[in-house]
C-alpha cells in the first residue's frame, strides 16, 4: 500500500515526521557518490567522507534517501532503482536503528523520486559516527571503507 501523503507547512515543503507508514525493519538507503569519499592514509585506502553522513541544506533540510520498501512495492529493483552514473554506490539502514539514534525518518516525495524520503535530526560528529556504525553497504564501491 503506498504511504500517505506526508505533513506540509504553509509553503507547501514537507515538514519534518515520523511516517507512520515507515515501519522499523524498512530499508532506508542513502546514495552514494564519488565526491562523498576521501583518500584516508590512516586507513590504508578510500573511505566515505563525513559529507555521506549529513543533512542537505534548505528549508527543512535533512539527509535525503530512498525508501526501500516503496521502491520494491513498485515492482522496481531498488539497487538498480538508486544507481546510477552519478550515485554509484549506496548505504541502507533500518528505520527503527535511525529513529533509535534520534533522528526522525519521514516520506518527502519529489517529481523525479516519488520514492525519496528524508532523514532529519542532529547531523553532528557522534552522530555521524554512529551513522556510520549502523549502516551497512546496500551497493558497495569497490575497494571503499564505510569507516
Amino acid at each position: 500500500m503506498p504511504l500517505q501523503p506526508p505533513p506540509r507547512d504553509d509553503a507547501g515543503n514537507v515538514t519534518p515526521h515520523n511516517h507512520e507508514g515507515i515501519q522499523a525493519n524498512d530499508g532506508v538507503i542513502r546514495r552514494v557518490s564519488e565526491q562523498q569519499i576521501v583518500m584516508d592514509e590512516k586507513a590504508g585506502g578510500r573511505r566515505l567522507s563525513s559529507m555521506a553522513f549529513k543533512a542537505s541544506t534548505g528549508e527543512n533540510a535533512g539527509m535525503s534517501v530512498d525508501l526501500q520498501q516503496e521502491i520494491e512495492q513498485a515492482g522496481l529493483d531498488a539497487r538498480t532503482y538508486v544507481t546510477t552514473p552519478r550515485w554509484t554506490g549506496s548505504l541502507r539502514f533500518e528505520a527503527g536503528s535511525l529513529r533509535s539514534e534520534g533522528f526522525v525518518v519521514g516520506f518527502d516525495p519529489l517529481p523525479d523520486n516519488p520514492y525519496h524520503g528524508e532523514v532529519w535530526g542532529s547531523f553532528s560528529k557522534d552522530k555521524q559516527k554512529r551513522l556510520r556504525q549502523i549502516c551497512e553497504w546496500f551497493v558497495p564501491i569497490d575497494g571503499v571503507a564505510i569507516g
